[in-house]
């Protein structure tokens, strides 16, 4: 009974690519080169893709706030009164929070103010309601900003600046985990008294209002009502931050198109050139493996086993390097494409997202490419006669 796989083409394509220890050598470096790319650009894309969704899930139904000269205003409180009114409207809370410039780090901290008996428009905001007592010395942070307040000595309290130059001592009661890393990363939960005097907000008024509706098809027919009672305000549905960030994403996409379409023509460059013709000393040991006896699907064989290892070994190792490259060492200068250059954020690890999609993607366009760029050239030759090729 004959096996599928010959061991002795197979030992003989090994010490070919052997022979050829340099230029198997480049090849496998610039297909493993382009490999990485690709998958890297796609495990990335498909992280910020994963979060991104997840947190404009968790995101509430509708935001309203009072626009004036085009610019964001505090909000009057009472306004949750008249849209509790609404025909729909389950519940409205008014927010208090805003950004924080924390200057010896370089990073903008978002401060928010919740009391400990009111209802929650977020998960993670219930899970500290429950879990933390607050007070208006304490406060829970995200563990990204504890991450940046341990590193400028700040572990047991923080120090904030009034907008009287007074400082407000608030200690540091808990870290907390939200949803996903983008919506606790970067955020400090606190009473909304202490938000209050953190950003000298009055009690009356608020940054800005949540709105939750019992049937989720009249989340557009709300928004407009509360437009209607309010024309000078914003009216911001999830929907309408689902588009605002798909846009977002789609414009900084095609940095990565770009990339792709690079990495692509220079992939076919190479199969193009591999494809094109063998050279001479490659036809000569076809012309010699056919005079010894070798059949022509011997030789075809032997071409699919030097293809075979050289791409699938390519491909595993861009595959590997990529991996490590985004989920270990956070994909430097290639994340920043999305996340951006600045430095007032604090830091962002990638979510792990694995999509036998993108591998499977990335494996077809370039495993069976390549294999069959080095079976046709071999084909058209072995099946001349040897002395022909040897000529």
């Amino acid at each position: 009974m004959r096996t599928k796989i010959n061991i002795h083409l197979l030992e003989y394509a090994i010490n070919s690519l052997f022979r050829q220890k340099y230029k198997s050598f480049f090849i496998a470096a610039v297909l493993t080169t382009i490999i990485f790319l690709l998958t890297s650009v796609f495990f990335i894309t498909n992280s910020i893709k994963y979060e991104l969704q997840s947190t404009v899930d968790s995101l509430p139904e509708i935001v309203v706030q009072k626009i004036n000269g085009g610019r964001h205003y505090d909000i009057d409180v009472s306004v949750v009164d008249d849209i509790l009114e609404i025909t729909g409207v389950e519940s409205a809370v008014a927010r208090v929070w805003g950004y924080y410039y924390f200057e010896n780090a370089g990073v903008n901290f978002s401060v928010v103010g919740i009391d400990e008996y009111e209802e929650q428009y977020k998960n993670s905001f219930a899970f500290v309601a429950k879990t933390f007592d607050f007070n208006k010395q304490s406060m829970v942070v995200g563990e990204g900003v504890k991450r940046v307040m341990d590193n400028n000595y700040y572990k047991e309290y923080f120090n904030f600046i009034k907008p009287d130059g007074t400082l407000k001592r608030v200690d540091i009661g808990g870290v907390f985990s939200g949803d996903t890393e983008l919506e606790s990363n970067d955020v400090i939960v606190m009473s909304k008294e202490s938000v209050r005097e953190i950003f000298n907000m009055p009690q009356a008024k608020a940054t800005d209002i949540v709105v939750s509706v019992a049937n989720k098809d009249e989340i557009a027919t709300v928004a407009s009502k509360i437009k209607l009672l309010y024309p000078d305000s914003r009216v911001i549905t999830k929907d309408d931050l689902k588009i605002s960030y798909q846009n977002i994403f789609d414009y900084k996409s095609g940095i990565f198109l770009a990339l792709f379409v690079v990495s692509l023509f220079t992939f076919f460059i190479i199969i193009y050139d591999k494809a094109s013709g063998l050279s001479s000393e490659e036809k000569r040991e076809i012309g010699v493996l056919k005079a010894i006896g070798w059949r022509v699907d011997d030789v075809l064989k032997e071409k699919f086993y030097e293809g075979f290892i050289v791409s699938f070994f390519s491909y595993m190792s861009g595959v590997i390097l990529a991996l490590l490259f985004v989920y270990i060492f956070k994909a430097p200068l290639l994340q920043n494409i999305f996340t951006g250059y600045s430095h007032l954020k604090t830091s962002f690890t990638l979510p792990f997202v694995f999509d036998m999609q993108t591998l499977a993607l990335v494996f077809f366009l370039s495993v069976p490419i390549y294999i069959a760029a080095t079976i046709i050239p071999s084909y058209r030759c072995a099946t001349l006669e040897a002395d022909e090729v040897m000529r």
